[in-house]
């Protein structure tokens, strides 16, 4: 069983770490800022998600199965930063138009935004160092079994991580009207297609 004290240094490592501006938080306020509060939850539900494979990684010694089997991992690695790589295109040449408060969004383009904050985390640097470096030295992971990660740890995290999120969001929509401008539109998205790149070719360098 985990100590209180690994418990709080868990919850306040990892909400420290999520309010850290990064490619993550960085798409998801561009992308509330167009799509709206669905759109904006839609990829934090995606990125949360990534979070929670690199917790399974760290928890279940995954990263010493990556060692073993690298030729793998390093083509996931590889896949998640050609994608993060599509992103950053996408959103360096995003065309602002103006923003309909009630648009109405399809499935598909939910799906897309679920995808895209799911490969987003799988390529963050900043989320693989937090989860294979900082947490072994914030909890004692040879003590986490199946019930702890599940009971435990999985429900902090998305609890977490959903209340860092809604910050962002909320915040994101409370300045839509200012963002409606065009030259507002295009400095936030160039800016998240910046943060995307530099992330990409980090985790590209340090697959070669």
């Amino acid at each position: 069983m985990l100590e209180p004290t690994q418990i709080i240094a868990y919850v306040t490592a990892l909400g420290l770490a999520a309010a850290i501006p990064g490619p993550g938080m960085t798409a998801l306020v561009a992308r509330s800022v167009s799509g709206g509060a669905i759109t904006g939850f839609t990829m934090l539900a995606g990125l949360i998600l990534g979070d929670l494979i690199y917790l399974s990684f760290a928890v279940f010694g995954l990263a010493l199965v990556a060692h073993h089997f690298s030729f793998l991992f390093t083509m996931i690695s590889w896949g998640a930063s050609l994608y993060l790589l599509w992103l950053s295109w996408q959103f360096v040449t995003f065309n602002p138009e103006a923003i309909e408060i009630n648009k109405k969004i399809n499935r598909s383009e939910l799906v897309t935004t679920l995808l895209s904050g799911f490969t987003i985390t799988l390529g963050n640097p900043k989320t693989i160092a937090f989860y294979l470096a900082i947490l072994p030295l914030v909890i004692t992971l040879d003590t986490v079994s199946l019930q702890i990660w599940g009971l435990l740890l999985v429900p902090l995290t998305i609890t977490v991580l959903i209340a860092v999120g809604s910050i962002f969001i909320l915040g994101a929509l409370r300045v839509r009207k200012f963002l409606a401008n065009q030259n507002a539109q295009l400095l936030l998205f160039r800016s998240a297609g910046i943060i995307m790149f530099a992330a990409a070719i980090s985790m590209i360098l340090k697959s070669i």
